[in-house]
C-alpha cells in the first residue's frame, strides 16, 4: 500500500512540475484596496493545495490518534479483566477441598478394574 501511495505522490509532483514550467507567469492578487500581492501562478496553486490539505490532514491525524488511544484503552481493560478472572479462578481452585477418593455408600469403588462384589453376574442371589 505504501508503494501505491508513493507512486501517486510522485505522479502528482511530476504533474505539478509540468504545470509550473508551462505557467510561470506573474499574477497580481488584490487582497485589500491598497494591498496587492504579485506572485507566480504555481505559488498560488501550491498555496490553495496547502489550504485544503493541511486542515484535513490534521483532522485525520487527530481522529487516528483518538482511535488508537481508544483501542489501547480497550486492550488494557481486556488484559486486566482476563488477569482478574484468572486470579479469581486460581483462588477458587485453591479454596475448594479435593474430592475424597473413598468408596461409595454401597461399598463399591470407582475403579473400573476392581472386582465387583455385587451386581448381575457375581452377586448374592
Amino acid at each position: 500500500m505504501k508503494i501505491l501511495r508513493t507512486i501517486i505522490w510522485v505522479l502528482a509532483a511530476a504533474a505539478f512540475l509540468i504545470f509550473a514550467i508551462y505557467n510561470w507567469q506573474a499574477v497580481e492578487l488584490t487582497l485589500w484596496q491598497n494591498l496587492v500581492l504579485e506572485t507566480k501562478v504555481p505559488v498560488l496553486v501550491l498555496l490553495a493545495f496547502a489550504l485544503g490539505f493541511v486542515p484535513l490532514y490534521a483532522y485525520h491525524l487527530s481522529v487516528k490518534w483518538a482511535l488508537s488511544r481508544r483501542v489501547r484503552t480497550l486492550e488494557n481493560s481486556l488484559k486486566h479483566s482476563a488477569a482478574v478472572r484468572q486470579h479469581e479462578a486460581e483462588k477458587t481452585v485453591q479454596a475448594e477441598p479435593a474430592p475424597a477418593l473413598a468408596a461409595d455408600s454401597d461399598g463399591g469403588s470407582d475403579d473400573p478394574l476392581a472386582p465387583d462384589s455385587g451386581g448381575i453376574d457375581g452377586g448374592d442371589s
